[in-house]
């Protein structure tokens, strides 16, 4: 259900200001958002995992604290992000 590291090396090269950034808002949010997609189509197929629901809520509820601190810090930067993942607007 992870995100395989290779995957995870190309969104941080995507999003990140270096390669190798991977504490960075816009990489964070990058890596949830792929999560977050994963989670929703196994939740669509296991309606009963709930534990998995659960894990979802906890990512799309960082996801969203991330993307507020980003607006508030750097609105350019998060008007980019959230056009490049579609997010949004």
């Amino acid at each position: 259900m992870a995100l395989e590291r290779i995957e995870k090396e190309k969104i941080m090269q995507e999003f990140g200001r270096t390669p190798q950034d991977t504490g960075s808002s816009e990489v964070q949010v990058a890596l949830l958002s792929k999560d977050i997609k994963q989670l929703t189509e196994h939740c669509k197929e296991h309606h009963k995992d709930f534990g998995s629901r659960r894990g979802l809520i906890r990512k799309v509820c960082e996801r969203k604290k991330l993307l507020k601190y980003l607006e508030r810090t750097d609105e350019p930067k998060y008007k980019q992000l959230i056009g490049k993942l579609g997010l949004r607007k």
